[in-house]
């Protein structure tokens, strides 16, 4: 395997993992996730429990069915970008997220970090190769 290809196929893998233990959480405890949920998102409990649903999928999707593996990263990094809104609120308003306190030490690289896991998802997916793939010159 090139190096592209087994450092895609490490982030898939721990993506993979990483998504299916926030989908199961998300379903085992609900709580903090409902409420960093935004007010304005209707049925907050339902979406908490779809987007858990939505987490083991694409995991799944991504880890164990290769004909969906691209779908799963371009959905896994839409997923990434919808879930920011609550990330937001979480850092903002300075809800406590299963009993802990995150502070700005957490917050401000987790908001910042949230671009990488849109990239990371496309990545492992096969959507996208850069930055491993070489530059082509029209030299």
């Amino acid at each position: 395997m090139r190096r592209m290809e087994i450092t895609r196929a490490g982030l898939r893998i721990v993506l993979g993992v990483v998504y299916f233990a926030a989908g199961v959480a998300h379903l085992r405890l609900p709580g903090p996730f409902v409420r960093i949920t935004p007010d304005w998102v209707p049925m907050p409990e339902l979406v908490v429990a779809a987007t858990g649903v939505a987490e083991i999928l694409g995991a799944f999707a991504l880890l164990f069915m290769p004909a969906l593996r691209r779908a799963a990263g371009v959905a896994l990094a839409l997923y990434a970008v919808c879930v920011f809104p609550a990330n937001i609120k979480h850092a903002f308003e300075g809800i406590d997220f299963g009993g802990f306190m995150q502070g700005w030490a957490y917050h401000g690289p987790r908001l910042a970090f949230q671009p990488i896991f849109v990239w990371w998802a496309l990545f492992a997916g096969g959507t996208i190769d850069w930055p491993f793939r070489k530059s082509r010159s029209s030299v």
